[in-house]
């Protein structure tokens, strides 16, 4: 009997899960899902925080370690750059870094590196976040890595956000980049560990507002 290609991929997964079911003890297969369970309720939890209220801040986007502090030319412009690196166990749940309207979503198909590397801001898949805020335009992206294979936005262009909204989730361990104004004041160092929502990233000089 001839088997077209297209259903060798299936065959061979339903085969190796029928001779692991038939092979294997029964208590593997209850640790396995049990295992799987715990994992996937810590990976998708999703807790309230207490965000600042504070005049002239920025808060982190994502829950991590900081990774990056530079600057960096986007889209013709420089602005000050702060990476946070996500592992497995971080919520997963992005939060809006400062008031402001959401200019636009563009979603950048990419390569999968490992998100800890600087690199992968550039190359990996992502999602592009920018918000015109009081203090100029803020950027985040959301950005895919070696595990996580799916950015998700919550907002669309147009929408009004506050500091501390939710933003969107990726998926397993990844990066989160934010791009401030110049002017910002960095408010953290390079292996800090921050929190999504609360952690304040950068202060803006209030004189500035517009």
């Amino acid at each position: 009997m001839l088997i077209a290609k297209e259903g060798f991929s299936y065959i061979a997964v339903a085969g190796s899960l029928f001779l692991l079911v038939f092979f294997l003890p029964k208590w593997f297969f209850i640790v396995l899902f049990f295992s799987l369970t715990v994992l996937f309720l810590i990976f998708f939890r999703d807790p309230e925080r207490d965000i600042p209220i504070e005049n002239g801040i920025a808060v982190s986007g994502a829950d991590g370690k900081v990774v990056e502090i530079s600057e960096e030319e986007l889209d013709g412009e420089i602005f000050l750059k702060i990476s946070i690196f996500m592992n497995v166990f971080n919520v997963h749940v992005n939060r809006v870094p400062v008031d402001g309207e959401v200019i636009s979503v563009v979603h950048k198909p990419g390569k999968f590196l490992a998100a800890d590397r600087k690199e992968s801001s550039f190359v990996n898949e992502q999602n592009v976040i920018t918000i015109n805020s009081k203090y100029g335009k803020v950027i985040v992206k959301q950005v895919a890595g070696f595990i996580a294979r799916r950015t998700v936005s919550y907002v669309n262009a147009g929408d009004k956000v506050r500091l501390g909204d939710r933003l969107g989730i990726i998926k397993f361990s990844s990066r989160v980049d934010h791009y401030f104004p110049l002017s910002a004041k960095v408010n953290v160092s390079i292996d800090d560990v921050v929190v999504a929502g609360e952690s304040i990233l950068v202060r803006f000089p209030v004189e500035e507002e517009f």
